[in-house]
């Protein structure tokens, strides 16, 4: 059994060689992304395993079976970058990795929150060159704030009962009757949600209903200042239509772990050339957007469990049993 591993980095190196692979399977791992340039490095490859910004539209998906692929192998949860109509007529299985550790995405939504509303970053970089004042710096409780979770995944109510914790108001916001609310918590309306809220968190899939579901219109129901969580996906928010709201301060705080443009610059090392992408540049402007590279997963705990649950996947596809199995919806 041959694998190709794209998008591979030393600590997806390191949690896949320590995962307990069968010995007569070969992994391969390449830096590169996948796309229809470098879907040439896994000709006679039967399983091909990728993530969240590697190509997998119907032109790759042909490459891809054609030299022999026979399953796509996803370590992600997300799968919104994959033809799924195109690998079914094509007979390829795509499998994923449907829950990793929703503590280490969740965990991060918290520190994002809690470095914008302490401003912790700005504090240590002023520390260290020797300025020990406290202006701009102060910060507000969390408890007794109204807390907006959109989505209500494993992710979103993991991050509830963290909240809950801290004494906050928990709104959540899911198109399905949510099962075992956190306690203290309600489910209402997406409006209501924005209104209401003074921090918002994007816990929700992408797909066709929540692609800009946060847009111009959307910022300016909210409260004035409120603060923005991404953890989600890039594309959950029309990322132009933040700029007017922040310079306006409508929005107050902003703090995004993905970015709907992140493919070619997320995960990799840029800063030896300029930054080519003017929103992007233009939101590390502000001395309230924090932004992260989509290391919401990077734990140790969800590498192991991704690389077991990839591992589980392969096996149970080869015994004609696959598990985790994405279909084309109807």
């Amino acid at each position: 059994m041959r694998i190709m591993l794209f998008s591979s980095k030393p600590y997806d190196q390191q949690s896949f060689r320590t995962a307990g692979f069968p010995d007569d399977w070969q992994l391969n791992f390449q830096h590169a992304h996948l796309s229809q340039d470098s879907a040439g490095l896994a000709a006679g490859y039967e399983v091909v395993c990728a993530f969240i910004n590697d190509d997998l539209s119907a032109a790759v998906l042909q490459q891809l079976a054609a030299s022999g692929t026979r399953l796509i192998a996803l370590r992600s949860a997300g799968y919104n970058h994959v033809d799924l109509h195109a690998a079914r007529a094509l007979g390829l299985t795509v499998v994923r990795v449907p829950a990793y550790s929703p503590h280490a995405v969740a965990e991060h939504a918290l520190a994002l929150i809690m470095t914008l509303n302490r401003r912790t970053h700005r504090a240590f970089n002023r520390t260290r060159e020797g300025d020990f004042s406290l202006h701009g710096l102060i910060g507000f409780d969390l408890h007794g704030k109204s807390v907006g979770i959109i989505g209500a995944g494993q992710i979103g109510l993991t991050f509830a009962r963290i909240m809950a914790g801290f004494g906050c108001n928990l709104l959540i916001h899911d198109p399905q009757p949510i099962a075992n609310l956190p306690v203290g918590a309600r489910q209402v309306g997406l409006d209501h949600l924005l209104e209401s809220s003074d921090i918002i968190s994007l816990h929700c899939p992408l797909n066709a209903a929540t692609q800009h579901l946060i847009n111009a219109v959307r910022l300016q129901q909210m409260q004035r200042g409120v603060m923005l969580i991404n953890t989600g996906r890039g594309a959950l928010i029309d990322t132009p239509a933040l700029i007017g709201a922040l310079k306006s301060g409508q929005l107050g705080y902003l703090g995004l772990d993905v970015y709907e443009e992140e493919a070619e610059l997320f995960f990799e090392d840029c800063s030896e050339q300029p930054l080519q992408d003017d929103v992007l540049a233009r939101l590390l402007s502000f001395p309230n957007v924090l932004i992260t590279a989509h290391q919401g997963f990077l734990t140790h705990e969800a590498l192991a469990a991704i690389a077991a649950t990839t591992r589980d996947n392969i096996a149970a596809w080869l015994a004609d049993a696959p598990i985790n199995q994405l279909l084309p919806a109807a």
